[in-house]
């Protein structure tokens, strides 16, 4: 990657964002109480509430612009192998991301993490509050997404259907144009007021510790699913994951499990015959859109560990069971773009668990820093479902289909 394209990138950008933020909040806090200390304080909590509500108001056009369209191409060309795939992506992910959630309650506690709720300096108010509400609640958008999805995809409402394609793509655009500008802004901000209230000098450290305790994660992910793929297929599942080096390399670099898709689609093949051609025609480039298990179980161990830092508690059982679901859900309605799952799920973590926006801006930041490595570990895993695909149409008869290759 050039040097013009590591400057450009969005988590270069949220990395200087950070620290510079910090920066600006440990020189605030050596001022404490002077004039310029409050004035400049005034400035930076209402841009970041201004930012946070920017944020907000994005969050259902997100979820029916990600998870729509992507029912109705799904469900126009439904078929058995479909299904299949669908639901071991599912699968596979909520199974990533109950894995972490019971990770999260064992070794969360184990870290020591100080809440960052008390003994800190106060904030001044908002001098402009900017109110932009949402045109909907979050959970009424994921609802208007499954059920005008399906409908739209039953009916063959080609117009619909057209349009929600469509609306996809404005929305990626206020995604890209509007609100990934105002990421850096709005982390700037956060991490410049955990500064100066004093907690960020403890939790810096334990950041680091927890991406690389969900790395391990990541790895322990993978070689489970092949695993698995191994023994239903009754094919050795080595065959495929030696051959997936270039590809993971790839995604580290990308962040993109779509950029990375020629690569996959390559090291899928080097597997033949241990995969159907066939399988990996269809299966790797779907995947790739729908499978994202690396990226929820990131996600999901985050939220607990965030929750706990910033809000002094753990979120109730209940609502890691049901953020886990639906997480998987939006994870198949995501893009496999950089940050895709964590964007396209906003509304859970707002929703489900009650994150405001500094919380938002925080998860946003910790989920940059390693999100390589959950796509990496997407894409390879994508070999081990397509690994499972091929068992499948072996044990039940189906015939190898030529399909055109859509590598490039």
């Amino acid at each position: 990657m050039s040097k013009k394209g590591i400057t450009s990138s969005l988590p270069f950008k949220l990395i200087v964002a950070l620290f510079l933020g910090m920066i600006i909040g440990f020189w605030l806090s050596s001022i404490h109480g002077s004039s310029l200390c409050t004035a400049l304080l005034n400035i930076i909590v209402t841009i970041h509430y201004i930012a946070g509500q920017f944020l907000n108001f994005c969050v259902p056009l997100i979820i029916i612009g990600f998870v729509a369209p992507s029912i109705t191409r799904m469900g126009a060309n439904a078929s058995r192998m479909l299904l299949l795939a669908l639901t071991l992506a599912y699968v596979s992910s909520i199974g990533a991301a109950f894995s972490a959630t019971a990770a999260g309650y064992a070794i969360i506690p184990m870290l020591n993490i100080a809440s960052a709720v008390g003994g800190l300096r106060s904030l001044p108010e908002v001098i402009f509050k900017l109110s932009i509400p949402q045109v909907m609640p979050v959970m009424s958008a994921l609802f208007v997404s499954v059920l005008v999805g399906l409908a739209a995809a039953w009916n063959r409402s080609k117009t619909t259907i057209a349009l929600l394609e469509e609306f996809q793509q404005i929305v990626l655009s206020i995604v890209t144009r509007f609100l990934i500008p105002v990421l850096p802004f709005l982390i700037g901000t956060t991490f410049c007021q955990l500064a100066y209230e004093g907690s960020i000098t403890e939790q810096l450290p334990v950041f680091l510790v927890i991406i690389l305790i969900v790395m391990a994660g990541h790895y322990i992910w993978m070689a489970l699913l092949y695993f698995i793929a191994g023994a239903y297929s009754g094919r050795n599942p080595l065959n495929v994951i030696k051959n997936y080096g270039p590809a993971y390399m790839t995604a580290v670099g990308t962040m993109s499990s779509a950029a990375t898709l020629s690569v996959a689609l390559t090291c899928a093949k080097k597997s033949e015959p241990t995969l159907r051609d066939d399988m990996v025609n269809f299966g790797i480039p779907l995947f790739a859109n729908i499978h994202l298990c690396g990226s929820v179980m990131t996600e999901t161990f985050f939220v607990m560990a965030v929750s706990k830092i910033l809000y002094g508690v753990y979120p109730t059982v209940g609502n890691m069971i049901l953020f886990c679901l639906l997480l998987g859900v939006f994870a198949i309605g995501a893009p496999g773009v950089p940050g895709g799952t964590v964007m396209a799920s906003l509304g859970l973590i707002t929703g489900v668990l009650g994150f405001d926006a500094t919380g938002t801006a925080l998860m946003l930041t910790i989920f940059a820093l390693q999100d390589s490595f959950g796509t990496a570990c997407n894409v390879t895993t994508d070999g081990a479902l397509t690994l499972i695909l091929t068992g499948y149409a072996e044990k039940h008869g189906i015939g190898e289909q030529k399909i055109a290759s859509v590598a490039g």
